[in-house]
């Protein structure tokens, strides 16, 4: 058995209280593709160029074209192992908080129920009037743009380039990682702030960092463990029992 690999498991095992991190990276084990890029898969715009509140003042059917063309894409894949693993770990533990970066919805699939997400999710949907928001969960939406009850033009519930992340969602983001003894740090590049930041904030407040990544990424030279791999192997490896 790698030897970091049992480390990690006891740590995880004797820790009453673990925080996770996740982003793209964990998705894309599930088969969802990247969507950032030039012209590589939607027509030949640049994820960057949709997702701005001034992308959707200027055209708001070709984004939602766009955002319904992902959510086609996301409801043709299945949570991966790595995904029921987080579920599986906070059943487990008195206290645990999973922060995503994702937007898919992949977590909530795989059972996960203390989420934060710091991005918003791409099943909601929030008037752009009265700011109500409302989940639907179709694959694809008949109207583009749709409209809430009140008339008024929805936006889909995500974070876009430029906006601010959720206040009170960041905020238990942050108590979170604060109050863990160990944060896993799965499948982000830790370039996005302010999300990225929370690495830094556990080992501040005494956390074991725990890196799971396929490569190296900025956080990789403060973590106390970089476990190299896909989270749907390393993740369920992390909670089989000790050996005896």
């Amino acid at each position: 058995m790698d030897p970091t690999i049992a480390r990690v498991r006891d740590l995880l095992r004797q820790a009453s209280a673990v925080a996770a991190l996740t982003g793209a990276g964990i998705s894309a084990e599930s088969g969802i593709p990247t969507f950032r890029g030039p012209g590589g898969i939607w027509r030949t715009y640049r994820a960057e160029n949709l997702a701005t509140p001034e992308a959707f003042a200027k055209d708001p059917k070709l984004v939602w074209e766009w955002y319904n063309f992902r959510r086609g894409v996301i409801a043709g894949v299945e949570p991966n192992a790595g995904h029921r693993a987080l579920a599986e770990l906070e059943r487990r533990k008195e206290s645990f908080g999973l922060i995503t970066q994702n937007v898919d919805g992949l977590h909530d699939r795989a059972g996960s129920r203390n989420l934060l997400k710091v991005h918003g999710d791409i099943w909601t949907l929030r008037c752009t009037v009265c700011a109500s928001e409302r989940s639907d969960m179709s694959a694809a939406l008949p109207e583009l743009p749709p409209n809430c009850a009140c008339g008024g033009m929805e936006r889909p519930g995500v974070v876009w380039f430029g906006e601010g992340l959720p206040e009170q969602i960041w905020i238990n983001a942050q108590r979170a990682v604060l109050h863990a003894q160990v944060l896993l740090v799965i499948g982000t590049s830790a370039v996005v702030y302010p999300a990225a930041g929370l690495a830094a904030l556990a080992k501040r407040s005494g956390a074991v960092l725990v890196e799971i990544n396929i490569a190296d990424t900025p956080v990789s030279a403060q973590a106390d463990y970089s476990l190299r791999g896909p989270a749907a192997e390393i993740l369920p490896e992390l909670l089989k029992p000790k050996m005896q």
